[in-house]
């Protein structure tokens, strides 16, 4: 059994840390856009080059919008979720071949999913607040309200002491990007919704969610009293064990003994199913 040490939930507060030239309203924009992401990472993969997407994303109406700023602005913010995609995520490159192997196109959004929440601090912030609360009280219905976002909203302070300001339309508008997201990865069921319920993770999702929660932890040993990964996706801690004895039934994950007990560990490396999956 996984030890686990007590207050191990913690997740890296943004308020506080993040300049104010960090945030933006960009969620007002655009979602997910799975399928137009997938077409940027698709053409990244075989260009491996951002300005030869950027001419193919205009030249081809990669983009679907009928209007030149439109587009221009669609592309800024998808493309930027992959530019600034930390190490801990897989490279872009690899998507095309990842998403292949994914069964539906909830599965395929919720791995965008990461890439949002690595890129936009104002939604990190949110969703690791509405943790925060997930993990105080026994109630399972996640709070995704207008009251409750523009809360959390109101809360985030910036690195040099200012405060999150921003008109109280804009920010309505962006809490219903953010449902909008959430509805992507399954997580609110209906459009007229503003609660949810903890997402289902089939096995690719799964093993990105926890190849993330393992390449961007301090430790190795005892990544797993805190995997972001899971946590992003409201993952109970005491489901977390079979999240991971589903990853070790896999051939690319396993568990090896360490003096503090068990530790699973990638047999390869974080990702290394998806390079077994861009080989095939």
């Amino acid at each position: 059994m996984l030890q686990r040490s007590d207050g191990g939930h913690q997740l890296p507060a943004v308020s506080g840390n993040v300049p104010p030239s960090a945030v933006n309203m960009d969620l007002t924009m655009c979602g997910l856009l799975v399928d137009r992401a997938a077409a940027i990472a698709e053409r990244y993969a075989a260009e491996q080059s951002w300005p030869a997407v950027k001419d193919a994303w205009f030249d081809e109406r990669l983009g679907e919008r009928s209007t030149k700023d439109s587009s221009q602005g669609i592309f800024r913010v998808l493309s930027s979720r992959f530019k600034n995609a930390p190490p801990a995520l897989p490279n872009p490159s690899s998507l095309p071949a990842i998403f292949e192997a994914c069964n539906r196109p909830v599965e395929r959004a919720q791995i965008l999913y990461l890439y949002l929440i690595a890129d936009d601090p104002l939604v990190r912030h949110v969703i690791q607040r509405v943790i925060e609360a997930q993990l105080t009280t026994s109630n399972p219905t996640l709070d995704f309200s207008n009251e409750t976002l523009l809360g959390y909203l109101d809360e985030l302070t910036y690195v040099d002491g200012s405060s999150f300001d921003y008109a109280e339309s804009t920010t309505i508008r962006w809490c219903e990007g953010l449902r909008s997201v959430l509805r992507e990865i399954g997580v609110i069921d209906s459009q007229q919704s503003t609660t949810g319920e903890v997402p289902r993770l089939r096995e690719v999702p799964l093993l990105v969610a926890v190849g993330y929660s393992y390449a961007v932890a301090d430790d190795e040993q005892h990544w797993h009293e805190s995997p972001r990964g899971l946590q992003y996706f409201f993952q109970p801690a005491d489901e977390w064990e079979e999240a991971f004895d589903r990853v070790a039934a896999t051939d690319h994950w396993e568990y090896r003994t360490h003096h503090s007990g068990l530790a699973l560990h990638p047999i390869d490396s974080p990702y290394g199913f998806s390079e077994s999956l861009e080989e095939q």
